[in-house]
């Protein structure tokens, strides 16, 4: 089978087209034929040996912690041959060999069945850099969205930013904001239906925020892109708000002044996956799955690439910043 796999940590050139094995199915691990995957910031970050070598196998490696397929040998999972599902979770693209590739086999409790009516590219775009299961989790468990709530999200095209939006819209809450970088991109996002959305090339994010709210601030914010916004976001938050950092496609470092804090009585969380048992992260993927089939959530697709221009593929993610998922499929 063809993968996208590097020999070694470094930039885009060190993903390369191989041939692997394919992988037979196990015991209660079935095979899937994959047709899309996702591609995400994490996958960038651990090529690069960017993450911390104890959260993720050394190379050689397969990218990808997230794709959909076709099961084409069930095993003794008790699926159904040629069920259409998305696989994830297990350490996939982390800690085991991950989705780049056009067939792997997974344990039953990877597998989530899609829906009739779902696409297997809308699928694979709404687990695509886990923005809307981060969202919905860290809503509803953590920092408690209440009815009538208002959260700010910043990076429109991002997957954590577009996730958080259209999430917090489906908890109930009254008000959503978010950001985009360029004019392009904040014309975009209102278009496809995201009325608040700052546009940071002609306003700065706390005077937007205070624009919007009327000097109150935001009840939530969930940040997935830190480095300059970290503390802008902090001091958008109303008195007695919270703030949980997801991401850092800005960088890992900010400024924060302390007072934003301490006299507003606001708490502030890090969060990832790792905070979540396995149980409650695939009831999550289920309804986002069934929100997806009723039309109350639309992930945007940027670009979808052929597996072996993967490399482009993740440039184009991370240096072009584009509106929406980038996907790889596995077609010829």
């Amino acid at each position: 089978m063809r993968a996208i796999e590097y020999q070694r940590h470094g930039g885009y050139e060190e993903l390369r087209l191989v041939d692997r094995p394919a992988e037979p199915a196990t015991g209660h691990r079935a095979s899937i034929r994959l047709s899309y995957a996702e591609v995400s910031p994490a996958d960038n970050t651990i090529r690069a040996g960017r993450m911390d070598p104890s959260l993720h196998q050394t190379p050689p490696h397969i990218p990808g912690g997230g794709a959909v397929g076709r099961i084409s040998d069930p095993g003794a999972t008790g699926l159904a041959e040629g069920a259409r599902v998305v696989v994830g979770g297990g350490g996939l693209g982390w800690r085991t060999d991950g989705t780049w590739r056009e067939q792997l086999t997974a344990d039953a409790r990877q597998l989530i069945p899609i829906p009739d009516g779902v696409s297997d590219e809308a699928a694979c775009a709404l687990f695509a850099g886990a923005g809307y299961s981060t969202a919905y989790l860290v809503l509803t468990r953590l920092a408690g969205l209440k009815a009538g709530g208002t959260v700010l999200a910043p990076g429109i095209g991002g997957s954590v930013g577009m996730g958080t939006v259209e999430v917090a819209r489906e908890l109930g809450a009254s008000l959503t904001v978010s950001t985009a970088s360029r004019t392009d991109k904040a014309e975009a996002a209102r278009a496809a239906g995201h009325e608040h959305v700052i546009d940071l090339s002609r306003e700065s994010l706390t005077n937007g925020v205070a624009r919007i709210t009327d000097g109150r601030g935001v009840d939530i914010v969930v940040d997935g892109v830190a480095g300059p916004l970290l503390g802008p976001c902090i001091a958008s938050l109303a008195h007695g708000g919270v703030y949980v950092g997801v991401g850092y496609s800005g960088g890992t470092e900010g400024t924060v002044n302390i007072t934003d804090l301490m006299w507003k009585n606001a708490t502030a969380y890090g969060y990832t996956f790792t905070m979540t048992p396995a149980d409650a992260a695939r009831a999550a993927r289920v309804t986002l799955l069934d929100w997806l089939r009723t039309g109350r959530i639309t992930p945007a697709i940027a670009r979808v690439f052929p597996l072996e221009q993967a490399a482009e593929a993740q440039r184009h993610l991370i240096e072009d910043r584009p509106f929406g998922r980038v996907l790889l499929t596995m077609a010829r």
